[in-house]
């Protein structure tokens, strides 16, 4: 097989071994960047930066969280004391009755 734009053969030695070298480099760097994404999502987490979001098992805490919303509590003090973010508090209430 021979690359059309950058002239290597990989029927030779030294066009499959650039191959593999290549290959190598991009494996290499893709696992570089799942560690760097890896780590800045632990600091993240630390920091507080990263907070859970409320799942589709938690009914509760989605019917608390429209209540308080209905009654005209701010977005911001409810995700707090609920500790998710103000999205998703607000995807908790059907379109009509948000905004």
């Amino acid at each position: 097989m021979k690359s059309l734009t950058d002239s290597i053969d990989t029927g030779t030695a030294s066009g499959r071994f650039f191959l593999h070298v290549m290959a190598s480099l991009a494996e290499m760097e893709r696992e570089l960047i799942l560690e760097r994404t890896r780590a800045g999502l632990e600091v993240a987490r630390q920091l507080g930066w990263i907070r859970r979001t409320i799942t589709v098992d938690d009914v509760e805490q989605g019917k608390v969280c429209k209540k308080l919303l209905a009654s005209g509590v701010p977005a911001r003090d409810v995700s707090s004391s609920l500790g998710v973010s103000v999205p998703t508090s607000y995807r908790w209430l059907p379109a009509s009755t948000s905004g």
